[in-house]
């Protein structure tokens, strides 16, 4: 009927519909309209303007940083590095699921002889198991099916598991002290990329963008990629909380690359629409969102122009990254058969380097299912056999170039595991259950101390007896690294100026330092 308003008419940009804005709403008078529209929210801004244009969906991509672009800059923090800094770059290896510390790199060569006798109580101190194997009748102990010898003129022990990653164990720095609250996997990746095991907060990458800026100003600050599965059991699922800039802007969250032609969706120009075309398209929509910049004075706004014009930047810098052709047989050689198969862990250590050899700051690795409940023996030889050989050529590759001094290389997953086995044991047959007491980790490059192993657990690798090393202790250590004292490096939110690091104590840790 004339004069009465249409189903959709009842929704705003507040609803998060494609169409209807305030400007669109019966009834309202116009001033109103357009006082409501000076006062929109962020939100309001950023829901409605993410569904602008598909390719828009490269929010997440790191523009041009510098404080210029942001309205209020005498309100910004110093947040430049306050000392001369050892890491330029780093790169992640995340191991999601939690690799067992006994198959890998904490040698218990005790429990060969207790293999099936129950944990003692005074071990385990009353702590509190899981629901996995807290109706068990017994915690029997598993003994690792694998050998150990010492590797390199540190002598450090190394799994035969790691016969590649054996012979660089001189320029490692093996952590064997780490640990952590969270005992599920969730809450425990959260705390490792993002200091804490609640969503909603920037992780580590994100830190750093917001603390340094970009290095490349065609390529962004911050790339995550997840790494083919070897085994299709137990996967851990990973999401973008994991590489969000939570509170910060979103300049600051990962760009996530895509296996194969396409490494970011959306990025190629449409069939029939050439450069020029795209150029003034960009113009105009920058040209609005000036003009709204100028009406309602939101940052973020000058976030969005600078995203729009990354987007474009990349379209010329990330068919060069994707083009593998210039690697001579030497490169692959390091890396394995499977660094030409798009997606493994190997071409991602490859596509790592690549990223961190053209300026990108931050780049994250994630390589899932070490999760081994069951079958542990036989996975986890899956698991090393698919990242052992990629590991080793990243660093042997970062080194050759030279860009090892400044690249600060990180491997280990969210906690530990149990000397006790999950379900039945068989001396060939086993599983761990989650153990966040103890676990292993090792940083490489970038001024650790190469050859060193810090940190000690008990015969059981239960407990810690020597030079615990908290997340918070790990996080500082490398903002530190970067030039960052981790008190120092603040975002005001909610009242509190908020640390990658908390509100608890953190402390680097300077032995492992060179």
């Amino acid at each position: 009927m004339p004069g009465t308003p249409s189903d959709s008419a009842h929704h705003c940009s507040d609803h998060g519909g494609e169409h209807p804005t305030v400007l669109d709403l019966p009834y309202v008078p116009l001033s109103l309209k357009r006082e409501w529209l000076e006062a929109e929210t962020r939100r309001h801004f950023l829901a409605r303007g993410s569904k602008a244009l598909a390719w828009a969906g490269l929010a997440t991509l790191l523009g041009r940083s510098a404080p210029h672009l942001l309205a209020d800059t005498a309100a910004l923090p110093d947040r430049r590095p306050l000392f001369a800094p050892k890491a330029k770059r780093a790169i992640y290896l995340f191991m999601a699921g939690a690799p067992s510390q006994f198959e890998t790199w904490d040698y218990k060569p005790k429990l060969a002889g207790m293999f099936a006798q129950n944990l003692p109580e005074s071990v385990r101190g009353g702590q509190v198991l899981t629901g996995m194997t807290a109706s068990q009748a017994g915690l029997p102990i598993a003994p690792s099916f694998y050998k150990f010898a010492q590797q390199g003129k540190s002598g450090t022990w190394v799994s035969e598991l790691f016969p590649w990653t054996g012979k660089v164990v001189d320029d490692i720095c093996l952590i064997k002290s780490l640990y952590t609250e969270a005992i599920n996997h969730e809450p425990a990746i959260l705390t490792m990329t993002t200091g804490n095991m609640f969503p909603g907060k920037p992780s580590l990458g994100s830190w750093l963008a917001y603390g340094l800026g970009a290095i490349n100003e065609e390529l962004p600050t911050f790339v995550v990629m997840t790494s083919k599965i070897p085994i299709k059991e137990n996967v851990q699922a990973l999401s973008n909380r994991l590489w969000s800039s939570g509170f910060l802007s979103p300049e600051y969250s990962a760009v996530a690359l895509r296996s194969g032609s396409e490494p970011v969706l959306y990025l190629q120009d449409p069939k029939g629409v050439g450069r020029d075309v795209r150029r003034s398209m960009i113009d105009g929509v920058n040209e609005l969102n000036q003009q709204l910049f100028e009406r309602v004075g939101d940052p973020e706004i000058n976030t969005r122009i600078s995203q729009y014009e990354m987007a474009f930047r990349m379209q010329t810098s990330v068919p060069e990254l994707n083009d593998f052709s210039d690697e001579p047989a030497s490169t692959w050689d390091l890396y394995g058969p499977k660094a030409k198969e798009p997606g493994t862990f190997a071409y991602n250590c490859l596509m790592a380097r690549r990223l961190a050899e053209r300026g990108v700051r931050f780049t994250q690795v994630f390589l899932r299912t070490w999760d081994n409940h069951t079958k542990l023996p036989a996975h986890i030889r899956v698991m090393c056999e698919d990242s052992d050989r990629p590991t080793y050529g990243l660093i042997t590759d970062l080194k050759r170039r030279g860009m090892l001094d400044d690249t600060l290389v990180i491997w280990g997953g969210e906690f530990g595991r149990t000397v006790y086995s999950q379900g039945k044991l068989e001396a060939d047959n086993y599983g761990r259950d989650h153990h966040p007491r103890c676990f292993s980790m090792w940083m490489c490059g970038a001024g650790t101390k190469p050859g060193m192993t810090y940190g000690e657990t008990d015969d059981f690798s239960y407990n810690i007896v020597k030079d615990p090393v908290h997340v918070r202790d790990l996080h500082a250590t490398i903002l530190h690294q970067f030039g960052f004292n981790h008190n120092k490096l603040t975002f005001k939110f909610q009242g509190l100026d908020q640390k990658l690091t908390g509100v608890l104590p953190a402390r680097v840790i300077r032995e492992v330092l060179a």
